[in-house]
């Protein structure tokens, strides 16, 4: 971790939901591999799943059906598949995620979402795990430009009233990490080494060793 970061301390940090706050991938190749055989064509390829996990379902759909039946995604995600119904249950908690967030607030750090799932499918998600309610301000493509755009973080750090240096965003994905740096915050790689961060988390529990001090001088810089 680069000792430069948070120099007056953490005050909040940003997750992503799909592959930081849940593991979805199962759950989300299903989703669209279901939509594909509907329309009787052939599942995803890796290209196709990788694309489809950094986007919107919408952006992903409009990817991988050809445009004739981009008219029909509409009723095909809403009256042939229930994602509550026949996807939710193959998504998993990350391991630890629940005692990280308890962790973070215990030490009086804010915390937030920037997904760019909808508001219902991120709902739903909350609704499945009964998270507790620390997240605050929830931002979707149902209320912002979707990631790689910064709009949603910028937006926390303004809902927040807080400088962008003193904020991370956890995310896995390049978009999560374009829209880290075009808001100005620190960028968390949870699980994904590939990715330019100032910190690379394997899991919850390691990054909660790696942030231990940070808190600690968190709390200082409050007193």
């Amino acid at each position: 971790m680069r000792t430069e970061l948070f120099p007056n301390g953490l005050k909040g940090i940003i997750f992503d939901c799909d592959g930081v706050m849940i593991d979805s991938r199962e759950a989300n190749r299903a989703f669209y591999n279901q939509i594909l055989e509907h329309f009787e064509m052939p599942p995803m390829t890796a290209k196709q799943a990788t694309y489809s996990f950094m986007t919107t379902a919408r952006q992903a759909l409009e990817h991988i059906l050809p445009p004739l039946l981009h008219d029909q995604i509409e009723h095909v995600t809403t009256a042939v598949i229930s994602y509550r119904r026949d996807i939710a249950p193959l998504l998993r908690l990350q391991p630890g995620f629940r005692e990280f967030i308890d962790y973070l607030h215990a030490h009086n750090i804010r915390m937030a979402i920037a997904t760019n799932r909808v508001e219902k499918g991120m709902q739903t998600v909350l609704d499945i795990f009964a998270l507790p309610n620390y997240f605050n301000p929830m931002i979707t493509a149902s209320n912002a430009k979707p990631k790689p755009s910064p709009e949603g973080v910028q937006r926390i750090c303004a809902h927040w009233g807080v400088l962008p240096r003193d904020v991370a965003f956890i995310g896995d994905t390049e978009y999560d990490m374009a829209a880290a740096r075009g808001a100005g915050v620190a960028f968390i790689s949870f699980a994904n080494t590939d990715l330019h961060a100032d910190i690379t988390a394997t899991d919850f529990n390691s990054l909660q060793q790696t942030l231990a001090s940070v808190l600690q001088q968190s709390a200082r810089c409050q007193h």
